[in-house]
């Protein structure tokens, strides 16, 4: 992990840095402009960003559900030149933190076996499958943690 790695909250101010993040990692699955827009304005939504060199690496949104003592991280990216040294886990951990819900739920690829793991390490389990969920028809993988 980079000492370096600053944690701040995101804003609409940072839209165009996590637009072009969204992009990068997530290719064909990347969101519509205006639910990154909508991530970074909605009020109840746990938006943080990780920053190195003045540069926007890494971000997550979270959907807090409190009504249903549950949260959602609804989607988390780092740059791929930067994975594997600690970015994800501190977003992923101040996301579920400031989300605040006794369980956690996230979705993901079967297929996407570095986040997978990611989760597995962080205390997720697995326990829905939701059929050809992403645009290629491949199914998500639900997971989830209880705090």
């Amino acid at each position: 992990m980079h000492p370096e790695v600053s944690l701040l909250p995101a804003t609409w101010r940072d839209f165009r840095s996590i637009y072009t993040l969204e992009k990068i990692c997530f290719q064909r699955d990347a969101w519509p402009w205006i639910d990154v827009l909508a991530a970074l304005t909605f009020p109840e939504t746990v938006r943080i960003k990780a920053i190195l060199q003045d540069q926007v690496v890494g971000f997550v949104f979270g959907d807090r559900r409190r009504w249903q003592k549950v949260g959602w991280v609804a989607s988390i990216g780092v740059h791929p030149d930067l994975r594997r040294r600690g970015i994800g886990h501190l977003l992923l951990e101040a996301c579920e933190e400031e989300i605040g819900t006794p369980r956690i739920r996230l979705a993901l690829r079967p297929s996407n076996l570095g986040a997978k793991q990611l989760y597995l390490k962080a205390g997720y389990d697995e326990v829905d499958h939701w059929k050809r969920y992403y645009a290629n028809g491949e199914d998500a993988l639900i997971m989830e943690k209880i705090r």
